[in-house]
């Protein structure tokens, strides 16, 4: 059985959608979520699936004995970020090189890096007048929305887009392609 720990910060719509879709797969299995703000989705998420949840209250991903149980703990062959807004420390990356993919709703490299997250990314595409814009699935390295793109899928935008159609459009993107990206990294190893 492949094991997939999903980290992320907000309401947990996409990693809601990952555990469906992974729900009575034969050999991929969600087995750990962790929040630093389980209050408001990830609690529900994990107590409704029956998935052990980790609160990440501060540094945590830079502690040795945290990462060694967390291993321990999920065995993760992948770590999927569904809107975890924190920087992922190096001590985590080291520990997990490889294995830990994000999606960010914009065609990277461009509408990357700090506070590029949510209605914000929306905002600057519509600004920048582009006729597309997208979700990419990335490794996830020492810096935001700088690692090693594994796809990328794109929508165009209409002449009258505003940020809540644009957020719409990326959504139904991440939510066709997010699992379906992850089934196939982990087919692959």
């Amino acid at each position: 059985m492949k094991n997939i720990a999903i980290f992320g910060s907000g309401k947990g719509s996409n990693a809601i959608n990952i555990i469906k879709h992974f729900n009575t797969h034969t050999y991929i299995n969600v087995n750990a979520l962790a929040s630093n703000k389980p209050r408001r989705g990830f609690l529900d998420i994990s107590y409704e699936y029956r998935i052990n949840l980790e609160i990440i209250n501060g540094d945590e991903l830079n502690e040795d004995k945290w990462l060694d149980n967390f291993q321990e703990n999920y065995q993760p062959d992948l770590i999927v970020l569904a809107g975890y807004m924190k920087l992922i420390p190096v001590p985590f990356i080291k520990k997990f090189e490889g294995k830990i993919i994000n999606i960010h709703p914009a065609l990277l490299p461009d509408f990357g890096g700090k506070g590029m997250y949510g209605m914000h990314v929306h905002e600057s595409v519509i600004e920048a007048k582009r006729k597309e814009s997208g979700i990419t699935i990335h490794y996830v390295n020492e810096h935001y929305d700088e690692g090693e793109i594994i796809f990328q899928a794109k929508c165009s935008l209409d002449e009258h887009e505003t940020p809540e159609s644009l957020a719409h459009k990326i959504h139904q993107l991440e939510y066709e392609h997010y699992p379906r990206v992850i089934e196939e990294i982990l087919a692959k190893h």
